[in-house]
């Protein structure tokens, strides 16, 4: 590749100035942070040491089961070379989860989350789900349990305790309410649990939420529970095995395996008739990273295009000169811009209304709602970018070297990940139904969108939400798209006021 000395990708250059860090994309779209310093540390970190090892760990695949020591105890150890743990410790102690404790804020640890998704989005998840698992410790549990297990969560150095998040059975993730047959029986000031998790993120995990239905409740959502469960019994026995590690496209970084629960012991949280809601309260803070995490990804991917672009000669000046790609870097950054408004008013809403209980306010409900539009449509403009960005690269993209087709694959996952499209349609379907939350919407965005255009929409929501039920859910999906576009779009004018 030649560099040409002047050109008009120099002169569109300053407008993505931030486009290649993450922490200058954050301060350009919030304004001056007060961590601002402790983030481009981080940052600094990862692109000097991190990204290395992060590219080894996606290269190397699946990492290896050791089921037993050389003595024949089941151990289940998760083998990763020495560096991943260096790679995973370095966020735990930039204060992924400790932060949010210490500053009673979840801003910090978004923060966070959004920098290290533009390293190795899959690394974002082992700190997604320990925070879903902290946050409802830290509100259900009782002291002696939030000592016994929040306490090391809290921890800053390498002997911190991960969480994790296990819902999914074999039968699926979407309707739990039928596909749940882990089985909870009280034994005493505790519960043995009794199943299997087909889909069990950050697998080896020191503690986990868990979804299960007490004996004798009912076969449906409201029969279900949520419960703490350590990796180590008292005797320090292990206290579930691992059967194996699940080979995936990408998200590496985190292992995903299949786990056994046999008379596992466990700790219910909340009250176990709200057992669904402290279900949902776990999945929707995972959603709101979800978003954060395809932002941060499609901004990578955008990043190591405009590099590709602004070097790469074709017909005597750079690919980056050529006005139709040049238009499209264009209307894919003030997109990106629109992505980030979006996913990060799911943030601050969260950030409002997380400790919030059954009955909840009409504030709950409009943070829902934001969280389902921002799941569907960060996720889906994050695999559509990662797949133009790859074109971008022409058939170079398709080479693991230049790392785009990595982008593209850890975005596939991104759209799946805690419910995919469909379900975020639906359940956002079903807030605006039954809370009205669309009407909670309209209201907040009054005052920055046009006049008409907000009645526009307003009435296309009223028109679909008086169909019959099947014709409703049939038609949802090209205006629950627009809604998401509208109200990111929306967002951003509210931001740059």
């Amino acid at each position: 590749m030649t560099t040409l000395p002047q050109s008009a990708a120099a002169e569109i250059l300053p407008e993505f100035a931030t486009l290649s860090s993450p922490s200058a994309f954050l301060e350009r779209q919030l304004g001056p942070l007060v961590r601002g310093a402790e983030l481009r540390r981080y940052e600094e970190w990862f692109s000097r040491h991190g990204q290395p090892i992060s590219d080894a760990v996606d290269r190397a695949r699946t990492p290896w089961l050791r089921m037993f020591d050389t003595s024949g105890r089941r151990v289940d150890e998760i083998c990763y070379p020495p560096e991943y743990w260096t790679m995973l410790h370095e966020g735990y102690r930039a204060g992924v989860i400790w932060r949010a404790f210490e500053e009673q804020s979840l801003l910090p640890s978004f923060e966070l989350i959004y920098v290290t998704s533009f390293f190795d989005p899959g690394l974002s998840c082992p700190y997604t789900v320990s925070l879903s698992t902290a946050l409802p410790l830290e509100k259900y549990a009782e002291a002696a349990l939030k000592e016994r297990f929040l306490a090391p969560m809290l921890r800053r150095d390498g002997s911190v305790w991960q969480g994790a998040t296990w819902m999914t059975e074999i039968k699926g993730g979407s309707d739990l309410g039928a596909n749940v047959e882990t089985v909870a029986r009280r034994d005493g000031d505790r519960w043995l649990l009794t199943g299997d998790k087909y889909f069990a993120s950050n697998a080896g995990t020191d503690l986990a939420v868990v979804a299960a239905r007490p004996e004798g409740a009912a076969h449906n959502v409201r029969g279900l529970a949520l419960f703490a469960l350590p990796r180590l019994r008292g005797d320090r026995a292990l206290n579930y095995t691992i059967r194996r590690l699940k080979d995936k496209i990408a998200t590496r970084s985190v292992p995903t395996g299949e786990v056994e629960l046999r008379n596992s012991h466990a700790w219910l949280l909340g009250p176990a008739e709200a057992g669904i809601y402290l279900i949902l309260e776990v999945l929707n803070v995972s959603r709101v990273a979800n978003s954060v995490g395809s932002v941060g990804v499609a901004q990578r991917a955008l990043a190591d295009a405009m590099d590709f672009a602004r070097e790469r000669v074709a017909f005597g000046k750079p690919v980056l000169d050529h006005p139709l790609l040049r238009r499209q870097f264009e209307e894919r950054w003030r997109t990106l811009g629109d992505a980030f408004s979006l996913a990060w008013e799911a943030v601050e809403l969260l950030n409002e209304v997380w400790r919030e209980r059954v009955p909840y306010s009409e504030r709950y409900h409009l943070f829902r709602l934001v969280a389902h539009l921002a799941k569907y449509w960060t996720a889906e403009f994050a695999a559509q970018t990662a797949k133009w960005c790859m074109e971008v690269h022409g058939g170079l993209g398709t080479l693991e070297e230049y790392r785009v087709e990595r982008w593209l694959r850890e975005a596939m996952i991104l759209a799946i990940w805690e419910g995919t499209s469909h379900r975020q349609i639906l359940d956002g379907l079903e807030v605006m139904e039954r809370k009205r939350a669309s009407e909670l919407l309209f209201d907040r965005l009054a005052g920055y969108a046009p006049s008409a255009e907000l009645a526009g929409m307003r009435a296309r929501v009223e028109a679909l939400l008086v169909l019959p039920a099947d014709e409703r859910e049939a038609e949802v999906e090209p205006l629950f798209g627009d809604l998401a576009a509208f109200t990111a779009r929306t967002l951003t004018r509210k931001r740059l006021r």
